[in-house]
């Protein structure tokens, strides 16, 4: 049974051509690694009542549906490019469910933490150290019974969801997430941070006019193996948004 890439890719009506050179890289790396690539890029639920960051925990339905066996998969952002010498990760699993830890803003952290657990999880506590990034799962079968828990937790809740993503403005399903695996007992394996090298803005690793004294560089390309675009001003002065950092990293990496 081969292992699959799972990618979400819903543009709607704003179509994102940097997503799709994302699901690009992630297509040359399956083939390397004889993997499958499977792409959502339509919504199963309409947006107004989930959005896309929660749609992607459909994945066991949809590949049950699609008639597609499998060992491991990964859910990965689409705003992520992945090097083409990345290492085979599945390899690294032990078949746990498997995840990088967040490394980023920890105001936004500490109070998506704080927050949730005070709106939706009063009696759970999260550590900021063993909180991760979404944007990179490992799974497999084993943990379709809790993938079922979270949407049926998303289906009893999803009013005090929506207030929460719009007042708390910290996380869509990253936080419940983590509250949800610590209340279900989930064994989680922490991979390298080089398997989601997240929030490169705030590391000095993006090049930014008027304030990088250093070469203008792809610094992270060495930094790690996946690159995750995510918290990336999208206003600068030199236009340097997500879009341009991740079609910028695609070209420097595949052409």
């Amino acid at each position: 049974m081969k292992n699959i890439i799972f990618q979400v890719n819903i543009q709607g009506n704003r179509h994102r051509p940097e997503f799709d050179l994302s699901t690009k890289s992630w297509k040359k790396w399956a083939d390397k690694n004889n993997c499958e690539i499977f792409v959502l890029d339509q919504f199963i639920q309409d947006e107004q009542y989930m959005k896309p960051n929660w749609q992607k925990w459909y994945i066991f339905d949809l590949l049950e549906q699609s008639n597609i066996d499998y060992d491991q998969i990964l859910v990965v952002d689409a705003d992520t490019i992945v090097h083409p010498d990345c290492p085979n990760f599945f390899e690294e699993t032990n078949h746990e469910f498997c995840v990088v830890r967040n490394d980023g803003c920890y105001e936004w952290v500490l109070r998506s933490i704080r927050e949730y657990k005070d709106f939706l999880f009063k009696d759970l506590d999260v550590d900021c150290w063993d909180y991760f990034n979404s944007g990179f799962v490992i799974l497999n079968k084993k943990h379709k019974p809790f993938i079922k828990e979270v949407l049926k937790w998303y289906d009893k809740n999803v009013q005090n969801i929506n207030w929460a993503e719009e007042n708390i403005k910290a996380s869509t399903e990253q936080t419940p997430l983590n509250f949800l695996v610590k209340k279900h007992n989930v064994k989680v394996k922490y991979l390298s941070e080089k398997y989601n090298l997240q929030d490169m803005f705030k590391k000095n690793l993006l090049w930014i006019k008027n304030y990088s004294w250093w070469e203008d560089k792809l610094l992270f390309i060495n930094a790690g193996w996946v690159y995750h675009f995510n918290a990336i001003p999208q206003q600068t002065e030199d236009n340097r948004d997500q879009s341009y950092w991740i079609e910028r990293t695609y070209k420097e990496l595949y052409e």
